[in-house]
């Protein structure tokens, strides 16, 4: 059974655990409603409709995550990059049927613009051309990885896969079957792909 957790009375205070079988499957438009119903829910859907409850971070994690998010929206900025930087909060209903939250995205800004007001406001229908996660000590790699390659078999351009214990980074690109790591990593450029993107990490290893 996967619990989420509810609202038990309209107006009090308190949350009352959903329950939803493990054989449930949802549509991303259900996932959508399911996610409305239950805001302190983190959830993300499957491209089988099934439902993955995300586990909170720990201190350390959730400091690099604001860090990294924070250094992307900054580059853009004084860069003047016509790029759209969204956090670890936000949705992408990806071309498989899958709604994945990564822990930054990068989204060139014609694709942005190319949405409907209503498309921004729920889950956009699209893959970011870059995607950033951030491994925690008790993140499943190969989970991590998995993720990684679902992106980048949905259209991302770009992934970098951030190993803070290691202060390494393992670079997904469109095209190529294996990831490039680095180790140590002291800084990323997106290149060709998103010219003048550059993040420098060692702000996130020690945050």
């Amino acid at each position: 059974m996967t619990t989420l957790q509810s609202p038990s009375k309209p107006g009090v205070c308190g949350f009352a655990p959903l329950r939803l079988p493990l054989s449930l499957r949802l549509t991303p438009e259900q996932f959508a409603l399911v996610c409305a119903a239950n805001p302190e829910a983190v959830l993300e859907l499957d491209a089988d409709g099934r439902l993955i409850p995300m586990t909170p971070t720990g201190g350390d994690t959730s400091a690099r995550t604001i860090a990294l998010t924070s250094l992307l929206w900054m580059a853009v900025r004084r860069g003047g990059l016509p790029l759209k930087v969204l956090e670890s909060s936000g949705g992408f209903r990806l071309p498989e049927g899958s709604v994945r939250s990564p822990d930054a995205a990068v989204v060139r800004l014609e694709r942005w613009e190319a949405l409907t007001p209503q498309q921004r406001r729920g889950f956009p229908p699209l893959c970011p051309d870059l995607v950033v996660e951030l491994a925690s000590p008790s993140d499943d790699l190969t989970a991590l990885r998995s993720k990684m390659a679902a992106y980048r078999a949905n259209g991302a351009a770009l992934g970098w896969l951030l190993l803070p214990e290691e202060r390494a980074v393992e670079i997904w690109r469109q095209g190529e079957d294996t990831p490039q790591r680095i180790e140590p990593a002291i800084r990323l450029e997106a290149g060709e792909l998103l010219p003048g993107l550059v993040l420098e990490l060692e702000e996130i290893w020690r945050a």
